[in-house]
């Protein structure tokens, strides 16, 4: 993808189309949202395969394997698909990233409320069908339909205990700072250090938040990137651990295996025959 933003519409005759000819699973270089005002989704994504109903929404970050069908919801279907690069709304990026982790569809509750966010795509795809279109206003109209989206979302899961996340200033540098470095061999005390706290002041905060401690969480954020990599590339097992900060293959394969009940060959033989 080129351009910093895209905005297109898919309708029922679209979405045949596209159920006619699947996608492979694939990663994007780009963040996708998708909002289904009609229709329904499979979609293949976090390792795992979904079933939604509109409506619904659904964000794609970048990197993330996945693969979507289309069908039709008696017999119709009207979903907008918007795309953009991440410094495009860089300050809302990593709120996005924690409000949709391991959570990428979404339904959401029909009416007026809902309405909402359909008409904002009207407005964003009027704007860049524009003869010059002004990306400043497309980037806070954006910004404004995820502000929409987490409204709703709230709705739903108003005593969840992940909204906590989004409202605690520590844990999210914390997550800031991790993403820049987990791939490194780097302990809780160099996360407390660049908070300018305890160690064990950081762990009782991601205990509290997460009910994990900080080197569980780095070691999910690792198993993550991992899975990713043995979905997506070719590399070795050994390129793929040693990448991660894991000088051997054996300490890497075992971790695997402890976190995800399959040793990392495994977890590749199942994607394939997934994608297969």
């Amino acid at each position: 993808m080129n351009q910093l933003f895209s905005i297109f519409r898919i309708d029922a005759a679209r979405a045949n189309e596209i159920a006619a000819m699947p996608d492979e699973p694939h990663i994007h270089d780009f963040e996708e949202l998708i909002v289904g005002i009609k229709g329904e989704l499979e979609h293949f994504i976090d390792f795992k395969a979904y079933t939604v109903q509109a409506p619904l929404v659904s964000f794609i970050a970048k990197g993330k394997a996945h693969r979507v069908v289309t069908k039709l919801q008696h017999g119709d279907f009207d979903m907008w698909v918007l795309r953009f690069k991440s410094e495009f709304i860089s300050e809302t990026i990593f709120q996005l990233y924690n409000s949709f982790h391991n959570n990428a569809n979404q339904v959401l509750q029909t009416g007026a409320c809902f309405n909402r966010l359909s008409a904002m795509c009207e407005i964003i795809d009027q704007e860049m069908k524009s003869a010059t279109p002004d990306l400043s206003i497309v980037r806070h109209l954006l910004s404004a339909l995820f502000i929409m989206i987490e409204s709703e979302r709230k709705k739903l899961t108003e005593n969840d205990n992940a909204n906590n996340i989004i409202q605690n200033e520590t844990f999210v540098n914390f997550l800031k700072i991790l993403e820049d470095n987990f791939r490194r061999p780097l302990g809780v005390e160099f996360y407390a250090e660049k908070l300018f706290m305890s160690s064990r002041n950081l762990n009782l905060i991601c205990q509290k938040i997460m009910n994990q401690s900080v080197s569980e969480i780095i070691e999910t954020r690792k198993l993550t990137e991992a899975k990713n990599l043995l979905a997506s590339t070719n590399k070795s097992i050994s390129e793929i651990g040693f990448e991660l900060g894991y000088n051997e293959k054996s300490y890497f394969s075992n971790v695997f295996k402890k976190k995800s009940g399959q040793t990392p060959s495994e977890f590749r033989d199942e994607m394939q025959n997934l994608i297969a």
